[in-house]
């Protein structure tokens, strides 16, 4: 006889998401974004989600839906719109060069004013009531940098890159001494084995952080984690530490 499949779970709620491609009016043009977020109407947290430097990879935008079907209307914009506009970059040498390339070509200054075009434009709509950031990798960096906004409400910031050493684009944004800046919630996933960020960069930062007065701080470490171990695509990629970490920040999100 055939088998029923079994009942859901109570705990379990299905959402139903809608995806769009929209352009954000930005300071020197648009700003390419994808907005994902529910469909059932009513109001929740917006969310700024800053991509690594391959910019809107389906991988990336796979996280992005993920964290939409736990009730967030989620924005992912480019962040190199004056140089990559419309690209997608490849998991390759090439792609990463040419990452690295967007970076060293974008000064904090345009980071920042494009973030603050993107947080003006969800702060619009009319299905948000809040907005909190979400970055990995460089765009770690760039939650961090979001974090000063005074609107946003709570930052979660995936191994972020440069904080400990000034790096970011094409020049030293300084955003480590500017950590009493931060108006919100703000936590922080590294994984133990990234190179980028290792044991004493994470004291660093930390450190810095504590001495800004920054007490609604989370910190989580998993170990064994690579760098970018949340990227579905490569050797890198931890299915069970990436279940994990989004769980904690969904989590963080919502106010726990």
């Amino acid at each position: 006889m055939p088998r029923r499949a079994p009942a859901p779970s109570s705990k379990v709620r299905r959402v139903n998401l809608r995806e769009d491609e929209v352009a954000v009016p930005g300071p020197d043009g648009e700003i390419r974004a994808v907005v994902i977020g529910p469909v059932d109407g009513g109001s929740r947290p917006g969310v700024l989600l800053y991509t690594d430097i391959f910019q809107l990879t389906e991988s990336t935008l796979r996280t992005a839906r993920r964290l939409a079907s736990s009730g967030f209307v989620v924005c992912a914009p480019e962040i190199y719109p004056r140089r990559l506009a419309g690209v997608a970059l490849e998991f390759d040498d090439a792609g990463k060069q040419a990452g690295l390339e967007g970076a060293a070509a974008t000064t904090t200054a345009q980071f920042d004013v494009d973030r603050a075009a993107v947080l003006d434009f969800l702060s619009e709509r009319p299905d948000v009531d809040e907005l909190c950031a979400v970055g990995f990798c460089i765009g770690g960096h760039l939650a961090f940098r979001a974090a000063f906004d005074p609107r946003v409400a709570a930052t979660v910031c995936f191994y972020p890159t440069g904080l400990q050493d000034g790096k970011l684009g094409a020049d030293d944004p300084g955003s480590l001494a500017r950590a009493a800046d931060v108006a919100g919630r703000l936590m922080i996933v590294f994984g133990s084995r990234d190179p980028h960020v290792p044991a004493d960069a994470r004291v660093q930062i930390v450190s810095a952080l504590y001495a800004a007065g920054l007490t609604d701080l989370e910190l989580h470490v998993f170990a064994g984690g690579e760098h970018a171990f949340m990227r579905d695509v490569g050797p890198r990629h931890d299915p069970v530490l990436t279940d994990l970490a989004l769980d904690a920040a969904v989590s963080f999100l919502g106010g726990r």
